[in-house]
């Protein structure tokens, strides 16, 4: 139902369906919101110099700075109520004041304490004229206290305060403060034991620090940091249950996939699970994908969501209903069943960014009192015509139909949505240029839940002394709850009917994502990245066995992103990346089923949604799993891996990949053969440092940069001498064929158009020739009276003029078109089992079989599963 418009070029109209009015004739109408105090903000509109556009905001640009935002305070929610600046008197200084004589600080992120007497929102102090971006003032936390009038920064100190961009705090039943913040403060601990030096990581975009959440005591102490994602984590709300839930930039490999979804975590950073939006960002007819930020929990325990691209040119969002207790999508229930969980707080809304007769809603919340109400931020359509003086008229059908007419910078004023009836009551007229934002109500409401840090075992607690937590994985077989092993997991677990060698899981490997700095820190050029740049920089925590049924349990690195590749035996990933970041905390057991395609819609990492595990374990307690060793004698219901750590003792990661046979009864089939691929068994240097090859420790890396461990496997002395030690029965070197000059000097073609020796590349001198020959397409060349020159073939075409006729030469023939041949690359960015073109070659039955050791292959493999960096460190990179 289209309702009409209450208000044009900020003067009231009073017409049929709208509640109106600004001489307080509404309090008796509505005396619950009158009753109650209204805090907002008012900001000025922000307009390019350039073209006079809107400047649009942009969620992945959290720092961005509004400057001239006031913060309000009506004592009712009356349009005649009187409105009070709260916020100002912080920057009384003059030396706050611009030359115009004016503040010019900003102002988001209200939270309301429980009580109602409290008011917590981030302000950042005006721009200081002249000061390097680097020295300009910080996002802090303030909070307002109603009873007192008292208003303070939360964190005393200067120093402190200013240690990192603060935003969108909240608060927590036991009076701490959750925030989000580019503080990042166990990752710059972390940062200090890799030897590097303390910076805010950039997101995986590389344009601003990334935000992550931390949380603090309410006089700023005990500042603790609780998620670990790559990009930004924002706006956190307390659940009733005592959960943060948040909105989080998945945003791992750039691919065309990443957006905001929503997760939650306790607040002590344990049990981080995704909750909604991965599958839904094209639910609500946006001609760009949408975003689910700023979410509050309603009375239903529903969430109201701000819904929106992660530009809007219109400062517009869709609040948007979602039951995230029934729904993981949009268009999915929990138990898999359809329905919609995506309901607009109004109907007849147009697709965002598109003039619409029912306007536009900036931002949205609750009033908490059962009633179905909301206080919006609101402006009417208005629209200016093309070519016109740029006056701003009401939308009309026609004229929205008619092509004329774009769309005018919006007018936000105050309102009171009653999303039952669809009315709309007034408490602050618009004002032209202006934007009323982010109204809330000062009213209390039901504490939630306190979670209490759980006791950990002895077994956790050393592990959480050590810097570990635990990964449990009930089989990588698991696919969406389908059993994808061979002959199914009853059979590839029992090693008579499997024998490992046929298993096609054999180890896990653990990443980690490297951390970006800004120019500031170290300005590197974007060929440190290699032929693609979509997986940034990556690390090695090290590798794990996978147990026969492929169960995974291990001590795995706490405080540190980081995600999970599933390996054959010989080290080569055989599944996607994994493009989500994991976390656990020191002493945690982080539990997963199995694993998850990118493009399946199956839930996944929800545990009250995703199917149920294939793999139930043992069935009784007391019995070993079938034709396995006898001392391995499973509790029912544990996994292989479960039961081999209970006995045994939790696998820790290692370097190397080793493999012994640890399940087979060598009385129904005998053992399998062990092996290790070592990197103490490299003739070229090692990714490791001496000190972790001797004690791998949860602070430990591998770190793979091509010039310094790739490019020396090339020229590895490999000649095969008789028994006399003297004479050479073959030369297996790859330079003594990949080279473009023979043992005399002369040219030469290198064998498979493919040159792997010394020296800068032409085409790129910040990289090895090797390098852009590995990864780049090439054209084929051929030796031409001494030299190589690039090959060229007819391609039966001639050149011809504008208008199509053909070109002649001076004999008066036409001229043909040569062009040259492509060879294409033999190594591929997405990994080794994608890099057919080289390594198969080393496979069984190649034609380089046995040139490589089994070590060199899986450093290559493991290098090309990362992303073929051509470093792996921005620190080990040359500056620009």
């Amino acid at each position: 139902m289209f309702w009409p418009l209450c208000v044009a070029l900020g003067t009231v109209l009073s017409l049929s369906g709208c509640r109106v009015g600004f001489s307080g004739s509404d309090q008796a109408a509505d005396p619950v919101v009158v009753e109650n105090a209204v805090a907002y903000i008012k900001r000025p509109l922000l307009f390019d110099e350039n073209n006079g556009s809107l400047l649009a905001d942009d969620l992945r640009q959290p720092a961005m700075f509004r400057p001239g935002a006031r913060l309000f305070l009506k004592d009712r929610a009356s349009p005649a109520a009187p409105a009070r600046d709260i916020s100002s008197r912080a920057f009384s200084d003059p030396s706050f004041l611009n030359k115009s004589g004016q503040l010019q600080y900003d102002v988001r992120d209200l939270d309301v304490s429980y009580d109602g007497t409290r008011l917590i929102f981030a302000m950042r102090a005006p721009d200081i004229d002249g000061a390097d971006e680097a020295d300009q003032p910080r996002w802090n936390i303030w909070e307002y206290d109603t009873t007192t009038d008292n208003l303070r920064r939360i964190i005393s100190s200067d120093v402190i305060a200013e240690a990192g961009q603060d935003i969108a705090p909240a608060y927590l039943p036991d009076g701490r403060i959750v925030f989000s913040s580019t503080r990042q403060r166990v990752s710059k601990a972390v940062l200090l034991d890799e030897g590097k030096p303390q910076f805010e990581a950039l997101d995986e975009d590389r344009e601003s620090p990334a935000f992550v959440l931390h949380v603090m005591d309410s006089d700023g102490s005990h500042i603790e940091q609780i998620t670990f994602n790559q990009s930004h984590d924002l706006d956190p709300t307390v659940l009733a249950n005592g959960k943060i839930l948040f909105s989080r930039w998945d945003n791992a490999g750039q691919t065309p996939a990443n957006g905001i979804n929503l997760y939650q975590v306790n607040p002590d950073g344990t049990g981080l699970t995704y909750r909604y939006g991965r599958h839904s960002h094209d639910q609500v007819g946006s001609s760009d994908p949408v975003q689910f930020i700023r979410p509050v929990e309603n009375d239903d325990q529903h969430l109201l969501v701000q819904v929106r691209p992660f530009e809007s040119a219109d400062l517009g969002a869709l609040p948007t209903d979602i039951d995230v207790q029934h729904f993981v999508e949009s268009d999915q229930t929990t138990d898999r069943t359809s329905g919609m969980a995506q309901i607009p707080l109004k109907s007849g809304l147009s697709p965002l960014g598109e003039p619409g007769l029912n306007g536009t809603y900036g931002y949205t919340s609750p009033l908490f009192d059962g009633s179905d109400r909301y206080l919006v931020s609101w402006s009417p359509c208005r629209l200016v015509l093309i070519g016109g003086d740029g006056t701003p008229l009401t939308c009309t059908a026609d004229r929205i139909a008619s092509g004329h007419y774009r769309a005018a910078s919006p007018v936000f004023g105050l309102w009171v949505l009653d999303a039952v009836t669809g009315t709309q009551l007034p408490i602050a007229p618009p004002v032209e240029g202006q934007q009323f934002d982010e109204a809330v109500l000062m009213t209390s409401r039901p504490l939630p839940d306190y979670l209490s840090t759980p006791v950990l075992t002895d077994e956790a607690r050393s592990l959480a002394d050590a810097g570990l937590g635990i990964l449990h994985i009930r089989s990588v077989y698991d696919f969406d709850g389908n059993d994808t092993s061979p002959g199914g997991l009853a059979t590839v677990s029992d090693p008579v009917a499997t024998a490992p060698g046929s298993r096609p899981a054999r180890f896990v490997r653990i990443e980690k994502p490297v951390s970006i700095p800004g120019d500031d820190v170290r300005m590197i050029d974007n060929t440190a990245f290699g032929r693609s740049r979509a997986q940034s920089m990556r690390e090695i925590l090290g590798y794990a066995p996978v147990e026969p049924d492929g169960s995974v349990r291990l001590a795995v690195p706490a405080n540190v992103a980081f995600g999970i590749s599933v390996l054959n035996a010989q080290g080569e990933r055989v599944t996607q990346r994994h493009q989500n970041w994991l976390q656990v905390r020191p002493g945690e057991t982080v539990e997963c089923h199995g694993c998850h395609t990118r493009d399946s819609e199956v839930p996944h990492g929800r545990p009250d949604a995703e199917p149920a595990s294939v793999n139930p374990g043992a069935p009784t307690t007391g019995l070993e799993f079938p034709n396995t060793e006898r001392s391995l004698v499973a509790d029912m219901g544990e996994t292989m891996a479960q039961t081999y750590t209970r006995i045994n003792g939790i696998h820790r990661l290692n370097p190397d990949i080793v493999y012994d046979d640890v399940w087979t009864d060598p009385m129904a089939a005998p053992k399998a053969d062990s092996f290790t691929y070592a990197y103490a068994d490299l003739s070229t240097p090692a990714p490791i440092t001496s000190a972790c090859a001797a004690d791998w420790t949860s602070l430990c890396r591998v770190v793979i940069n091509y010039e310094q461990h790739i490019h020396p496997i090339w020229s590895v002395d490999r000649t095969v001498l008789d028994t006399d030690g003297v004479t050479v029965l073959d030369d297996y070197t790859c330079t003594a064929c990949h080279a473009s000059q023979d043992a005399m000097g002369a040219a030469r073609v290198p064998d498979g158009q493919l040159d792997l020796t010394d020296g800068p590349s032409s085409d790129n001198p910040d990289m090895f020739k090797s390098y852009r020959e590995l990864l780049f397409n090439d054209n084929e060349q051929i030796v031409d009276m001494g030299a190589l020159i690039d090959r060229l073939v007819d391609t039966g075409e001639f050149e011809r003029d504008e208008n199509g006729d053909l070109i002649l030469d001076g004999a008066g023939n036409p001229i043909p078109i040569f062009a040259t041949v492509n060879v294409p690359a033999s190594m591929n960015t997405a990994g080794a089992m994608a890099s057919t073109r080289f390594m198969s070659r080393f496979r069984p039955g190649g034609s380089h079989e046995g040139f490589l050791t089994p070590p060199e292959l899986k450093l290559i493999a493991e290098w090309l599963d990362l992303g073929a960096q051509y470093y792996n460190n921005p620190f080990d990179a040359p500056e620009n």
